[in-house]
């Protein structure tokens, strides 16, 4: 008895092996009967019998052969293609032993309606020397032929679904890679932010400014409240993103009260746009890190948002002192962090783009597709 593995699959199911069995032995059965149409044979309905004998005979034999072929499933290509070459040597002895009985040994001269037909056949025969063997050595050899037709079907079949398993293998994989690059990605943003906060506070602390050291570490408490309960694989919607952004500039407030002016021009309808989470931190803590706490006069810190085409555009801008260690194309760890996260969100279709202003400041503009958010019912603004 044939075992298979426990919990394997079979590359080709019994279905749809049986269908290309049927298929191929229907089609040799047309053939042949053809043949013998073409040819005008006589007793072409007892031929005929005799030849579905045959067909049920090679459909079973073919069935084994199947099941033999299934122990090479998982196996190289090569060893597939020689185990299909060997068996196929017995299944075609086996049918050719079976047609030579029914159509030679098996009262051969009642086929035809003249019985001295078939004793001058079998009389011609013995003349030429042609042995059983021979007769049968023939037949085996066309047969065998086919069924290595058949076989290199059932491998190619095989082989190809054994393709698409690992090609959606691979698929898996590049996503869970994905993923954990996306989630690696998010989560230094945190750390980063946390340390600058901290540092923010602990000015406050040496410089004894009690109260406001009291109200940054509130907002601190509700910016991470509410960031870490987002999901680092899942975007939030424009609005949700804004709102924590107002709240980690709340906490710069509290640290730059006279210098730190917030200006935001998003509209209404676009708030409900799907975007990364915290994709704008890192825009804004570069804002106030050169715009703000390097100048001596009032800084406006903008973000705005605009449709453009089927991309969301948005930008923050400061309008603080150049200093010549900021770098046009926006190589610090916190832009390349969100160039990487959009790259491995977006691919091609997003990207940032960061230059100095001309009249001083900096801006960082982000591009990246749009995705609305559909299950947001409710009209969103921003409070």
């Amino acid at each position: 008895m044939i075992k298979f593995k426990r919990g394997t699959k079979p590359l080709v199911g019994a279905q749809l092996a049986l269908l290309s069995i049927v298929g191929f032995w229907a089609f040799y059965a047309v053939i042949v009967t053809l043949r013998t149409a073409v040819m005008d044979f006589p007793s072409q309905g007892e031929i005929a019998g005799r030849r579905m004998i045959v067909v049920v005979m090679g459909i079973c034999v073919t069935w084994f052969f199947y099941l033999y072929l299934r122990l090479f499933d998982r196996k190289a290509l090569g060893h597939r293609i020689a185990a299909a070459f060997i068996g196929a040597i017995p299944c075609a002895i086996i049918i050719a032993s079976a047609n030579h009985y029914i159509f030679n040994r098996y009262d051969p001269i009642s086929m035809f309606e003249d019985q001295s037909i078939g004793r001058q056949l079998a009389e011609i025969n013995e003349a030429l020397g042609i042995t059983i063997y021979q007769q049968m050595a023939e037949f085996a050899v066309a047969l065998y032929f086919f069924m290595i037709a058949w076989a290199l079907l059932f491998i190619a079949i095989g082989y190809a679904r054994e393709v698409r398993e690992i090609e959606r293998a691979a698929a898996r994989f590049a996503q869970a890679a994905q993923n954990a690059e996306l989630r690696s990605l998010r989560y230094q943003v945190n750390p980063h932010f946390l340390f600058n906060t901290l540092n923010s506070l602990s000015t406050l602390i040496i410089k004894n400014h009690n109260e406001r050291a009291e109200t940054m570490i509130q907002n601190l408490s509700t910016f991470y409240r509410t960031s870490l309960s987002n999901d680092p694989l899942e975007d939030v919607i424009l609005a949700e993103e804004v709102r924590l952004q107002k709240l980690y500039l709340d906490i710069e407030a509290v640290r730059y009260p006279k210098r730190l002016i917030v200006d935001i021009d998003i509209a209404d309808d676009l708030l409900s746009i799907k975007v990364p989470a915290l994709i704008l931190q890192p825009l804004i803590e570069n804002a106030i890190k050169y715009g703000v706490s390097r100048s001596s006069k009032p800084v406006t810190v903008r973000m705005k948002a605009e449709k453009i085409g089927q991309s969301l555009q948005i930008s923050v801008t400061d309008d603080g002192e150049y200093f010549p260690d900021i770098q046009d194309s926006g190589n610090g760890i916190g832009l390349v962090n969100v160039r990487d996260r959009l790259e491995a969100r977006f691919g091609s279709a997003a990207s940032l783009s960061c230059k100095t202003l001309p009249d001083g400041g900096y801006e960082a503009i982000i591009t990246m597709p749009i995705k609305y958010d559909t299950i947001i019912q409710e009209e969103l603004t921003i409070a």
